[in-house]
């Protein structure tokens, strides 16, 4: 249990970083000259690199965000299997990974019970 509970705690940050890199950076760079298209005039209009940076940050780290979070589903559907969690908890543990964020807060308390309910894990280093 104690991989599973590290590969948990792995997949919830990379999972949570990747959205907000998404959110943040990749999409109103790749969509800005739709919103306002005479303010960026030049610097992200359609073609323009940082557009195109835009696009290739939600292309491959969409991609890859994709694929890390059904990684994360099943490592954290393994998790709540293994530790007996209520299917409220685990199921708003696994919604919370598509939500910028939020995503911090569900891990932070999944880990807390964890910890609390498996003593022998609570001494498992911060990640």
């Amino acid at each position: 249990m104690k991989q599973l509970f590290l590969a948990y705690r792995v997949l919830a940050t990379v999972v949570g970083c990747s959205i907000i890199i998404l959110i943040v950076i990749g999409i109103p760079l790749k969509y800005a000259y739709k919103v306002f298209p005479d303010f960026w005039v030049g610097f992200l209009e359609n073609g323009s690199p940082g557009q195109r940076f835009g696009a290739d940050i939600n292309l491959y780290l969409g991609t890859a965000h994709g694929f890390i979070y059904m990684a994360f589903l099943v490592v954290a559907l393994l998790l709540g299997i293994t530790t007996r969690w209520p299917i409220g908890f685990l199921i708003v543990t696994l919604l919370c990974g598509t939500i910028p964020f939020l995503s911090f807060w569900a891990e932070a308390r999944a880990i807390r019970r964890v910890r609390a309910e498996h003593p022998e894990l609570a001494a498992a280093p911060p990640v």
